[in-house]
């Protein structure tokens, strides 16, 4: 009888306990294995999160009206999501972050400006560059971007707008008119020399090492005399240019960055600034050589030159610069604000 009630406590043990020992035992290991895949996965999200542009509370100028010149439409928009559509337009992603955060304070300073300045009707900016400053939707700058970088490209940029969050620039405790063009050459421009009139103190004539090293922005645009004489003739209809006389084309006066001020070419005389529309050069900073029947435009830099340079602000954070010192640099005797202190 012992040992009948023995095996039978053995075949409990065996058809119920055991069963229900090793059960738990697969529970728990799917559970933990559950519960890691679980936070595995919330910190996945929450790192892929961390550069979404973040909130500041802005006291005013939080939101803008941003004009779409191909469509004419108006859209309401928060200026830093828009400021990360501007410096991925306006700046190549591969740029030092130091140069890019630069950049954002460069923009949302020239956004604010523009609020308080207006040029167009019913909004504050326009997407068009050869207006305000250039902007593209985050879709179409993705697309344009190496499918393997485009979510490092597009974290970057956020980043570069999240850690300058309200910083604009200012002269006088108010918002400077803070232009900025890709290449100077290694010297910038004074705007008087480019818009005429009074001039700005914050923009001054500076210089930066190390921009020759961009290769990209020197250029040569070659004629021939019978396309120099067409290119000008589309304003002056009467120019007539001798070229067998070297006086005829030549350059008579650099400004003080050593741009070309004034240019003759036969019975007229034009600023750099013209001649650089009417030919296409990419900027002011050129020389001219003759060659046969051959005119030759050799130029340095792209843009109008003033304010801060893209490449001089890659060059200074290279050097360890930071986004405030470079500022600084092209901008003299400026303040860099938050700008709900104003």
């Amino acid at each position: 009888m012992k040992k009948i009630f023995i095996y039978f406590i053995a075949f409990i043990s065996i058809c119920f306990i055991l069963p229900a020992l090793f059960t738990k035992r697969n529970i728990n290991t799917f559970s933990n294995g559950l519960e890691e895949n679980i936070q595995e996965n919330n910190e996945q999200i929450s790192n892929n999160n961390s550069n979404e542009v973040s909130e500041y509370n802005y006291n005013k100028y939080g939101t803008i009206k941003l004009l779409h010149k191909k469509t004419n439409e108006i859209e309401e928009v928060k200026i830093d999501d828009y400021l990360c559509n501007v410096v991925s337009a306006e700046m190549p992603a591969d740029y030092e972050l130091e140069a890019l955060k630069a950049q954002a304070i460069v923009a949302r300073t020239y956004t604010i400006y523009k609020v308080q300045n207006k040029k167009h009707e019913n909004a504050d900016i326009c997407d068009d560059s050869t207006c305000c400053q250039a902007w593209v939707s985050k879709e179409n700058r993705l697309e344009r971007w190496e499918e393997t970088k485009r979510e490092e490209n597009w974290n970057k940029i956020q980043q570069c707008v999240n850690e300058t969050k309200g910083k604009i620039i200012t002269y006088n405790n108010q918002p400077i008119n803070a232009f900025f063009h890709a290449n100077s050459g290694g010297t910038t421009e004074l705007p008087v020399n480019v818009w005429g009139g009074s001039g700005l103190p914050y923009l001054q004539v500076v210089q930066t090492a190390g921009e020759e090293g961009y290769t990209q922005y020197s250029s040569e645009v070659d004629l021939t005399q019978e396309e120099l004489i067409n290119k000008l003739k589309t304003k002056y209809e009467d120019i007539q240019i001798d070229f067998n006389n070297d006086e005829d084309v030549k350059i008579i006066e650099h400004t003080d960055s050593n741009r070309v001020k004034t240019v003759k070419f036969g019975n007229y005389e034009l600023s750099g600034v013209e001649t650089r529309t009417l030919l296409g050069l990419k900027s002011t900073n050129f020389e001219i050589k003759k060659e046969n029947n051959q005119i030759k435009f050799l130029v340095k830099g792209y843009g109008h030159g003033v304010g801060m340079s893209q490449t001089g602000a890659n060059t200074m954070a290279k050097q360890g610069n930071n986004c405030e010192e470079i500022i600084k640099h092209f901008y003299v005797g400026i303040e860099i604000k938050d700008i709900n202190s104003l």
